[in-house]
């Protein structure tokens, strides 16, 4: 089996765990390659053993199975690069709450061994995109969890002009806007105020950052219906985050956002599930009066 590897390169006491992970696929005979910034974090820790059969310095890569080992931000930074391939990830969770990393990094033998015996399932996750209109965006237009528009370099709130499908309009006076898929839903979206969705629901989340008027909530919407934003800003430009890749833009460009052609596959263990996923993660329903 071939697998690509992708990992955070920023805490060393996680090299146990990785170093770990290596000795499983070498006993089981497997081939791999390395995303060359962890691989370069993973000889700067000494773990010399680790042989890739290549190094991956951009997304023209093969495997079998994806494996992302950190949190979710490094779960979405390999969602990015997997693109459109089809390739399903495994997230490894060596991060802290890890949503959508649900492996332990504490498994990892079982695991492996279950990935050999196919014994898993695959989740398909929705993806959005965005589309400008005046300035082009640097960084890839794809979000498994969300697209954030803020304010940028002010103190003032922003006004976002957002209209659905060409027909209904919506002012937002606050600190920004969430565009978000139901992946997203637990993320940035659910820390301002926004519903929780299952995965396999066929929505986008829009939650506004700190709203100027109390009666703007989150709204709920088909993922069929084309956002388009227009920004008035005091400072004359705002901020996009696409998955936590951010960067400026002038505010005379338009943002377009629209469901993805595509969806992302991602690897659960048999029994894993949604609801069982908020319970374990965070205490969903847990009753901590003693």
């Amino acid at each position: 089996m071939k697998f690509a590897i992708f990992g955070n390169s920023y805490q060393t006491k996680k090299c146990e765990k990785i170093a770990e992970l290596f000795d499983v696929l070498n006993r089981c005979g497997d081939c791999y390659s390395i995303e060359h910034r962890f691989y370069e974090f993973l000889k700067e820790n000494n773990l010399e053993h680790i042989k890739p059969v290549e190094i991956i310095y951009d997304d023209n890569f093969t495997a079998d199975i994806v494996i992302s080992f950190g949190g979710d931000g490094t779960l979405l930074r390999t969602a990015g690069c997997v693109g459109s391939k089809g390739f399903p990830i495994l997230g490894i969770n060596a991060g802290r709450l890890g949503f959508l990393t649900t492996t332990s990094s504490s498994d990892i033998e079982n695991i492996i061994a279950k990935l050999h015996d196919n014994n898993y399932d695959i989740e398909e996750r929705g993806l959005i995109y965005v589309t400008t209109k005046g300035e082009d965006l640097k960084n890839y237009p794809y979000a498994l969890n969300e697209i954030a528009i803020m304010k940028h370099d002010s103190s003032s709130m922003i006004t976002l002009e957002t209209t659905l499908n060409e027909e209904d309009k919506i002012i937002y006076q606050a600190d920004g806007l969430i565009v978000s898929t139901p992946s997203g839903s637990t993320g940035y979206s659910l820390s301002v105020g926004g519903p929780i969705i299952a995965p396999n629901a066929d929505v986008m989340i829009l939650t506004p950052i700190a709203s100027h008027s109390l009666n703007m909530r989150p709204l709920v919407v088909n993922d069929n219906t084309t956002v388009r934003i227009k920004v008035n800003s005091r400072s004359h430009n705002f901020l996009i985050a696409i998955d936590g890749r951010n960067e400026s833009c002038e505010e005379s460009t338009v943002l377009t956002i629209r469901k993805a052609p595509y969806y992302q596959r991602i690897i659960r263990s048999k029994g894993g599930t949604f609801i069982k996923n908020l319970h374990d993660k965070m205490m969903w329903g847990a009753d901590t009066r003693e």
